[in-house]
C-alpha cells in the first residue's frame, strides 16, 4: 500500500543514500515521456525538501528540456535488495548549466564527474513509499567507467562540440538551454 509524505525524512533520506540506481521521469503536455536512469553515485538529498543530482553528457538532453518547459520531475528508486521499497519523489525541478551563477555553489556539493553538463534540482512536493513486493533481487556489481573515459578523451572543447550537435535540442526539437551563455564547457 502506497504512503504519501509531504517530505523525506532521516529513514528514507538513509535509504536513497543505499541505492546505487535511479529514475528520472519527466514531459511535456504534449510531447514524449522522458524516463531515464541514473548512476555513478550522482544524487544527493539537500534537506527534506531539496534533492539534486549531476547530470553528465549523454546521448540525448530531454530532462533539461522538460524542466525548462514545463518543470515537473519524477525520480524514483526501487530496492534491489533485502529490504523492498519504491520511493518516489514528486516536485518542481529545474536545470542549472555550467554558465549559470549558481553552478559552483551546487557543484561543490558533488564528487567530480568529467563530461557534467547540468545540476539537476528538485523541490520536493510530494514523497511516496510503495512496497516493492514485485521488484526482483539484483547483486550490484559496480560502476561502469565507460562515460568518464569518453569524457575525458573528449576534453572540454569536443564535449562543448557534442553539446551543440547531440544535446542542445530534445528529440521533440526543445532547446535544453545547454549553451545559452557558455564560452567554453566544463568538464
Amino acid at each position: 500500500m502506497a504512503n504519501f509524505y509531504p517530505s523525506l525524512n532521516a529513514d528514507l533520506r538513509a535509504f536513497i543514500a543505499e541505492q546505487h540506481i535511479f529514475f528520472t521521469a519527466s514531459a511535456t503536455a504534449d510531447g514524449r515521456i522522458n524516463l531515464s536512469p541514473k548512476g555513478m553515485e550522482s544524487f544527493l538529498c539537500l534537506d527534506d525538501q531539496t534533492a539534486a543530482y549531476l547530470n553528465v553528457t549523454g546521448s540525448g538532453n530531454e530532462t533539461a528540456a522538460h524542466l525548462s518547459a514545463d518543470g515537473r520531475l519524477t525520480v524514483m528508486f526501487c530496492s534491489v535488495t533485502t529490504r523492498p521499497l519504491i520511493l518516489r519523489l514528486y516536485g518542481a525541478g529545474r536545470a542549472i548549466h555550467p554558465h549559470d551563477a549558481e553552478w559552483e555553489a551546487y557543484l561543490a556539493h558533488f564528487d567530480p564527474i568529467p563530461g557534467a553538463r547540468q545540476i539537476i534540482v528538485l523541490a520536493i512536493e510530494s514523497v511516496q513509499t510503495s512496497c516493492g513486493f514485485a521488484v526482483p533481487f539484483y547483486d550490484y556489481a559496480g560502476e561502469r567507467d565507460t562515460l568518464r573515459k569518453w569524457a575525458a578523451q573528449k576534453g572540454p572543447e569536443g564535449i562543448r562540440q557534442y553539446w551543440e550537435e547531440r544535446n542542445s535540442r530534445s528529440i521533440d526539437g526543445l532547446a535544453t538551454g545547454i549553451l545559452d551563455g557558455i564560452d567554453h564547457a566544463h568538464s
